[in-house]
């Protein structure tokens, strides 16, 4: 598995509230959805082998987020991320996704006003995202598979305080899911456009070669109080978890998240220190 083959993409609006709280709703007021739960748009996180852009640049650390510039305003969001095999038709159009596997996933925004796309929030150079070293295999990406009783949780060490970020969130609790999901961002990687925030996905397939594996987030939870006004500073630790509901409580996560200690099966888990780029 090459990661640095792997085109990823992120699934913009999956999450009820999350755009609001992030100040992004606005962009996409012209943005035309089939019913008001949909996401609004997919967007390019990694493409490899696009030339002349900051979008070539490999994103994704474990460890460690690179505090930019311009970094006033930057906020963890937690999703989880799907490892997805691509099938094409022979006219080069995507027929199926296929989850392979998934892990957790800190899809490091900068809310940057002004901005043209949502892609100029995202990737700004190495370590500008998390990703869980540790992905979860799937047998299947339906009601009552695997992912079905995993839950989302994500905080902030700072000063020798854990302060919880998102809201403890299910998987089950994304706007959509299983193969709804699925089929949608089939439909966007065939058919969206280069128009108002989003970008023409299509042509980013074909500029990165056909790429046989893609990496999609699927869209980042609602924040807490502490998560919607607070914002990301260097010696900051950022903490997203995604974890299994039958073998851990949501008190379990928090001590886990205080200590700085996780377990080693059961959850996958992106930890990363804020450092000046």
């Amino acid at each position: 598995m090459n990661l640095n083959e792997t085109i990823c993409f992120g699934v913009a609006g999956n999450f009820a509230g999350h755009l609001e709280q992030a100040g992004e709703a606005s962009d996409f007021v012209n943005v035309k959805v089939k019913e008001a739960v949909a996401p609004k748009a997919i967007f390019p996180i990694y493409v490899p082998n696009l030339a002349n852009s900051r979008l070539n640049v490999y994103p994704i650390s474990s460890d460690t987020i690179h505090y930019p510039d311009s970094g006033d305003n930057l906020q963890i969001e937690p999703e989880v991320a799907l490892l997805c095999d691509i099938v094409y038709d022979a006219d080069k159009k995507v027929q199926a996704l296929a989850p392979k596997m998934f892990t957790a996933f800190n899809d490091c925004s900068i809310r940057r006003q002004g901005a043209r796309k949502i892609s100029e929030k995202k990737n700004w150079g190495p370590a500008s995202k998390g990703m869980g070293a540790n992905f979860i295999p799937m047998q299947g990406f339906g009601p009552g598979d695997e992912l079905d009783n995993y839950r989302i949780a994500s905080f902030l060490r700072r000063d020798g305080e854990c302060h919880a970020y998102g809201l403890d969130s299910p998987t089950v609790e994304y706007s959509y899911f299983h193969a709804k999901l699925l089929d949608w961002v089939i439909e966007k990687m065939n058919q969206q456009q280069d128009e108002g925030p989003a970008e023409d996905i299509a042509a980013l397939l074909k500029a990165a070669g056909y790429p046989q594996q893609t990496i999609v987030t699927i869209g980042a939870t609602r924040y807490t109080h502490f998560g919607e006004t607070n914002f990301l500073q260097p010696g900051d630790e950022s903490i997203v978890v995604v974890y299994d509901a039958r073998r851990f409580s949501v008190q379990q996560i928090q001590d886990m998240a205080k200590a700085g200690e996780f377990a080693a099966d059961g959850l996958s888990v992106v930890h990363q220190k804020v450092i000046p780029a």
